[in-house]
């Protein structure tokens, strides 16, 4: 496999002072008095790899029918590439939607399938040959183009269902939950596919998922939905590691929450009184507004941010405390360790296994301390 430049190391092909391809403005659709999108502003630029996470029932299929044109808003606007798109039918936006179902025609080879669109569109036999074959080499089908899809794997029905899409060169691609029919190895694997087609056909791509590795691997930016809103649009370094409110943090990756108040706060420096850990923590105030102190906040700390030891670490601005193993589960390249605190909160702690060994240097009931530098904590408001 080619490996190509990463998207997300980008920023949108355009630049940030261009114009946006897709533009939604208070877009919303409601059924009956339940808004499953609620007033939605996003824009989303050319050559993006753009990912739209949530939970079931969160909007982000409604959105993407309505990007399509299969759903119609109740309120609100569609731009795409300048043009309103809002009262515009499926068959006459610029839009090719990949199902997760991948909707393949049986009967059909892989090479008909993929030239059902083209001859439907009236364009000339000597043409559809010639993008089909260019397109089947692009997804490395070439070999395949006579076979019908049930003679094929997963992951080569889901090439044949990109392949068909694509074809047609649309200036913009929509993906509903692409991968999710695939095994986790096969998946991971196709990822890199598809971030490297994408890259080379410089198409504008709007993935819907469920799964937060399979959007932070993939994209360019992503948009966290909950309950038909947006609550974050970041990269994904941005989502993970300066989470936008609780939600963003309990919902994409693992996370330990604390409840704490603010006993002082200068410089862009906090330190929290935390009675979940029974004792203070020291963290860097850079994701919220300066707090007064009493202020309640809430502390996010992501499990591999905190450094597991046995014996007590430096202190100097650093939290330090000890605790007791709780549980711990061996995954091979990492441990996740649960430690108790004198509180009775638990914390998780994950530790990447770098020397090889199969003895375990920290197991059941051991008393360890748990430490991490101010940088890590990232303060909440809500």
């Amino acid at each position: 496999m080619t490996m190509h430049r990463h998207p997300q190391a980008e920023r949108p092909k355009d630049g940030p002072g261009a114009e946006p391809l897709v533009r939604l403005r208070g877009l919303t659709r409601r059924f009956g008095e339940v808004a499953a999108v609620d007033r939605i502003d996003l824009d989303i630029y050319r050559g993006e790899l753009f990912s739209i996470l949530g939970a079931s029932g969160s909007g982000k299929t409604t959105l993407l029918r309505m990007l399509a044109g299969f759903d119609t808003p109740s309120e609100g606007s569609i731009l795409i590439d300048g043009a309103d798109m809002t009262a515009v039918p499926p068959y006459e936006r610029p839009v090719n939607m990949m199902f997760q179902s991948y909707a393949l025609f049986p009967h059909m080879t892989v090479e008909q399938n993929v030239a059902y669109g083209l001859k439907k569109d009236g364009v000339p036999a000597a043409q559809v040959r010639e993008r089909v074959a260019a397109m089947l080499d692009k997804v490395r089908l070439g070999r395949l183009a006579g076979r019908k899809p049930n003679a094929l794997s997963g992951g080569e029905r889901q090439r044949v269902a990109l392949a068909r899409a694509l074809v047609k060169q649309p200036k913009l691609l929509l993906l509903d939950e692409p991968l999710a029919a695939l095994d986790r190895k096969l998946r991971q694997h196709t990822q890199f596919e598809l971030m490297n087609l994408q890259d080379e056909l410089g198409v504008t791509f709007i993935v819907v998922t469920h799964d937060q590795e399979e959007a932070m691997t993939l994209s360019t930016r992503i948009a966290v939905m909950n309950e038909g809103r947006l609550e974050q649009v970041g990269t994904p370094g941005e989502v993970y590691e300066y989470p936008a409110n609780r939600f963003v943090a309990d919902f994409v990756g693992n996370v330990n929450l604390l409840q704490a108040t603010v006993a002082e706060a200068a410089d862009g420096e906090v330190v929290l009184d935390c009675p979940d850990v029974g004792g203070r923590l020291i963290a860097l105030c850079d994701s919220a507004p300066a707090a007064a102190p009493g202020s309640p906040l809430w502390v996010a700390l992501r499990p591999e941010k905190i450094l597991l030891s046995k014996e007590a670490p430096a202190a100097a601005g650093r939290t330090v405390l000890r605790g007791t193993v709780h549980d711990l589960g061996y995954f091979g390249n990492l441990s996740v360790y649960r430690v108790e605190l004198p509180t009775g909160r638990i914390l998780q702690v994950i530790a990447q296994n770098r020397v090889r060994t199969a003895r375990k240097t920290v197991e059941w009931d051991d008393e360890v301390f748990v430490s991490w530098d101010a940088g890590s904590a990232v303060v909440l408001r809500n």
